[in-house]
């Protein structure tokens, strides 16, 4: 018995020290989004999402043929769902993905190519706690086969062409601002208005813009 009272406080003890580490830690940093994680804990955050994966959901494979036509579904759906966040090219350079901590990961590097199909579709599907990737899943069959879509698609990242690329442009979500953009250039083409040239309205960079 006291040999587990000694064990038990010896546990309280270590457990109170990485409290008190963590709340100098984050004292001594703050909560800004800014910084970049550093080595050690994108170590463990990567180690805590892949334990974190079941290991069945972590060997499903792909039940979805690879074809043409699945990569292109999945380009499409990831050019209006996902390009905002991790850009058209894969590399998270957006405004958005710049601004989440962790920021968005460049999808093209081993750190997600090395991932299994099984383990991309389950972050796809429920998404990773504490960052921003949310939960995708829509609990039906033709969510999860979009899903499968978005792995052919994810695995073509490191290659993908500039005419891909701007292919994929003209798929991203437009803002309010390029629509009404739209709208003034249609009605000055039809010679509607004051008869001047409608002036770019400044916006900040397009979300799904290959940078």
């Amino acid at each position: 018995m006291k040999a587990v009272l000694k064990a038990f406080g010896l546990l309280l003890v270590v457990a109170t020290i990485l409290i008190v580490a963590v709340f100098i830690w984050v004292d001594s940093r703050g909560i800004s989004a800014k910084a970049e994680p550093g080595r050690l804990e994108t170590a463990v955050a990567r180690t805590m999402r892949r334990l974190a994966i079941p290991g069945d959901a972590r060997d499903r494979k792909n039940p979805v043929a690879l074809s043409p036509e699945a990569i292109a579904e999945g380009m499409g759906h990831y050019a209006d769902h996902c390009a905002s966040c991790h850009a058209n090219d894969g590399s998270g350079e957006t405004e958005i993905g710049r601004g989440l901590y962790p920021k968005a990961p460049d999808m093209r590097l081993p750190a997600t190519q090395s991932l299994t199909d099984g383990e991309l579709f389950y972050i796809i599907e429920n998404g990773v706690r504490l960052t921003g990737m949310p939960a995708w899943s829509t609990g039906r069959p033709d969510g999860e086969e979009s899903t499968w879509h978005l792995v052919h698609f994810i695995r073509e990242l490191p290659r993908l062409s500039a005419e891909t690329i701007d292919e994929m442009k003209r798929l991203n979500p437009r803002s309010p601002a390029e629509i009404q953009q739209e709208i003034e250039e249609e009605k000055f083409l039809r010679g509607e208005g004051d008869g001047v040239p409608p002036q770019p309205s400044p916006t900040h960079e397009h979300a799904g813009a290959h940078k």
